[in-house]
C-alpha cells in the first residue's frame, strides 16, 4: 500500500522559508501525479502545486507563484515544497497527495493517496 509522509512544517516568521518533504513508499507505478494542498481553519482544502513524476507537467496556484517551488528527487522517491517569502496567509496544514496516473492536478478529489499533513504557521 502506498504511504506518504510529510515533514518539515513548523513555525516561522513572515518573510522566512521552510522546505516540506513528502516521502513516498510502495509507489511503483511509472506514471503518477504528486501534489501539495493546504487547508486553513474554516476554509476549504486549497490546491498549492503539483507535478507529474516525469516532470513533463507542473501546475502552481497563483497565490504562491514566485514564492513556492515543487521539486523531486527520484533516487529518494521524495517530493519537496520549497516555500520562500512566507506570509501569514500561508498558515495552514499542508498535505501531500498522489495519484497513480495523470489527473487534473488542481482538484483534490482526483488524488488517491494522502499524507497525514504537516502544520505550517507563519507569524507576523
Amino acid at each position: 500500500q502506498v504511504q506518504l509522509v510529510e515533514s518539515g512544517g513548523g513555525l516561522v516568521q513572515a518573510g522566512g522559508s521552510l522546505r516540506l518533504s513528502c516521502a513516498a513508499s510502495a509507489l511503483t507505478f511509472r506514471y503518477y501525479t504528486m501534489g501539495w494542498f493546504r487547508q486553513a481553519p474554516g476554509k476549504e482544502r486549497e490546491f498549492v502545486t503539483a507535478l507529474t513524476w516525469d516532470g513533463e507537467n507542473t501546475s502552481i496556484a497563483d497565490s504562491v507563484q514566485g514564492r513556492f517551488t515543487i521539486s523531486r528527487d527520484n533516487a529518494k522517491n521524495t517530493v519537496y515544497l520549497q516555500m520562500d517569502k512566507l506570509k501569514p496567509e500561508d498558515t495552514a496544514v499542508y498535505y501531500c497527495a498522489a495519484a497513480p496516473y495523470k489527473i487534473p492536478m488542481e482538484t483534490s478529489i482526483h488524488y488517491t493517496y494522502w499524507g497525514q499533513g504537516t502544520q505550517v504557521t507563519v507569524s507576523s
